[in-house]
């Protein structure tokens, strides 16, 4: 069974004239004619009765019009979101974003894209950076937003701007009277992780150990409740200089060394972009993230 065959069952079906239906086919009679004649052969029987000058559905043509018209309709249906998918009518795009990064960064980016594309469908996923990777290669993602000190070889990664590292403590801790603080000083330090931080691969992917030794007493996934424990004096907590923190917590960057990461776009080597996903990469590689 062909588009072109239900199209020309349904005009039939509509006008119960051969002759018009050709026309509004835009097809001579005789093609629309064994075109019918094909598709009744593949449903196993005549789909209309001509009685002189009155043509009629049979049964069977009145039993399959309803499943052919949902055929023709799913067949437009289909047309039209491509259409618009090509023309950026309809605009969806997977974006993961690595659970570390801060939203304040990117509010501008955001209100560009927003002008730019503005029936852009962004569907954000928010996971750990090796996570994001893993499902972008698995076709679940389009492309991320991530910082990662390195990345697999089938990947490619635009810098798009740098984050410092800084140490977040509670008012009143000795770090408060200190410019910035040396990673030396952080020995026997209370201290509250971050599960999903990046930071000490740094030290790993250069194949040095982690100049200090720290007092580890809480961990958690969430920033909210490492935040809270570090503003109830729990300890204190190494994060990028972007995520927002609760009012309260004091913070102060980290020296000796100043260990900084970068925010990269991050998309598979080799895969093609959709015209959405394009639009996005060409507005990340133009956009000023200095200002």
């Amino acid at each position: 069974m062909e588009m072109h065959q239900v199209r020309y069952f349904l005009a039939v079906c509509e006008t119960l004239n051969f002759t018009r239906a050709a026309e509004r086919c835009h097809v001579a009679q005789p093609s629309l004619t064994r075109a019918i004649q094909k598709l009744e052969q593949e449903l196993g029987g005549p789909l209309f009765r001509r009685e002189r000058n009155r043509t009629h559905l049979t049964d069977l043509g009145r039993l399959v019009r309803p499943h052919l018209s949902s055929v023709a309709a799913a067949a437009e249906a289909a047309q039209t979101e491509a259409q618009d998918f090509g023309n950026l009518n309809k605009a969806p795009l997977r974006l993961g974003v690595m659970c570390t990064i801060g939203p304040t960064r990117l509010v501008g980016f955001l209100g560009r894209l927003r002008t730019e594309i503005p029936s852009l469908d962004l569907q954000l996923h928010e996971a750990n950076g090796k996570r994001l990777v893993d499902d972008m290669l698995g076709g679940e993602l389009d492309m991320a937003l991530v910082g990662l000190p390195s990345y697999p070889d089938r990947f490619d990664a635009a810098a798009l701007y740098n984050e410092r590292y800084v140490i977040a403590f509670p008012r009143g801790h000795r770090f408060e009277e200190m410019p910035a603080v040396p990673l030396a000083d952080l020995d026997n330090e209370d201290y509250l992780k971050r599960v999903n931080c990046e930071f000490m691969d740094h030290f790993s992917e250069r194949g040095e150990p982690v100049p200090f030794n720290v007092n580890l007493r809480y961990q958690s996934e969430r920033e909210d409740w490492i935040q809270a424990m570090v503003l109830a004096g729990m300890g204190c907590s190494i994060m990028p200089e972007y995520l927002p923190v609760i009012p309260g917590i004091a913070t102060r960057s980290l020296i000796d060394p100043a260990i900084a990461r970068t925010i990269s776009l991050v998309t598979v080597a080799g895969r093609r972009f959709s015209p959405t996903a394009d639009a996005f990469v060409r507005l990340a590689h133009r956009y000023d993230w200095a200002a």
